[in-house]
């Protein structure tokens, strides 16, 4: 799909700025990992007719691929955690995906039905999107080269990258290229205060590292749960921008550093997704 990427980088703050991933078509960032990762298995012979992709998620990336699949006419099934936002799952079954559904905040049991799924039906094929080096190849040619250019256009020098990680593609993708075009720029890992088992930023922290090489972090942010709906709900009402949970954990915890550190650069993050999946979950606070 062309409609995927080239998303606007936002100015919240004096320093801040936002990479806008919900004007992807599905609405999320996630929609450029499984864009790229089903070109290359279809390029590969991996993924062909008549196929279905199994995918395990907490949601953005199942609604992707249930986008694609629609789009290139494969089935699709999704296993998820039961305790994921109502809408994220009609979201997923208007695109004509089938849910399995596991135990709250169980993305190993997840990823384990999916492998299942996918050994015992040989026409079933899963992009596991959490171990793929596709992944972290996709923000490295688009995400990341994208902030390079609007940084350079505004022209301005990158201070630090915050992001959170679902799969951590997204943050070493932009690590791996980022670095090298500013050796001193900081990449900075928003984290749920509570651990994995109990909070409800959806979509990171989903029990393991994955992707992410820590050795490359410079440092984790933390941000509760309540802060990141809080900072989010705010962002609807004070900037005109309805985003994720997420979203509002990754704007937080990048303020929080600016006022902290004082950098001379810019100070890059992200706006994840649409806040309209998550009004279940926020309508106590809009």
């Amino acid at each position: 799909m062309n409609l995927v990427g080239n998303t606007p980088l936002v100015k919240l703050g004096d320093k801040l700025y936002a990479k806008f991933e919900a004007y992807n078509p599905s609405g999320s960032i996630k929609d450029r990992m499984a864009a790229y990762i089903l070109q290359k298995a279809e390029e590969n012979g991996d993924l062909r007719e008549g196929y279905t992709i199994v995918e395990a998620s907490s949601g953005n990336t199942g609604i992707a691929f249930a986008m694609l699949a629609a789009a290139k006419g494969y089935g699709c099934i999704i296993v998820m955690p039961r305790n994921m936002s109502e809408e994220r799952k009609q979201m997923m079954r208007s695109f004509g995906a089938r849910i399995i559904e596991v135990g709250d905040n169980a993305f190993k049991d997840a990823i384990e039905q999916r492998d299942q799924l996918v050994h015992n039906f040989g026409t079933y094929w899963s992009p596991r999107q959490f171990s793929n080096i596709h992944n972290i190849e996709c923000h490295e040619k688009t995400t990341a080269a994208e902030i390079a250019q609007a940084v350079l256009d505004m022209p301005a020098r990158l201070s630090a990258l915050v992001s959170g990680a679902g799969t951590g593609g997204t943050i070493m993708g932009c690590q791996r290229r980022l670095s090298k075009l500013w050796s001193d720029a900081r990449f900075l890992l928003t984290t749920p205060l509570e651990d994995a088992a109990s909070h409800g930023i959806q979509g990171i922290n989903d029990g393991a590292d994955f992707l992410v090489d820590k050795t490359l972090i410079d440092e984790e942010l933390v941000v509760s749960t309540q802060e990141a709906k809080e900072r989010a709900c705010r962002l609807a009402k004070e900037n005109g921008l309805l985003v994720g949970i997420s979203s509002g954990a990754n704007v937080l915890a990048a303020e929080r550093w600016i006022e902290k550190n004082n950098p001379t650069g810019v100070v890059v993050t992200f706006l994840c997704d649409r806040g309209e999946r998550y009004m279940s979950v926020y309508e106590e606070r809009l």
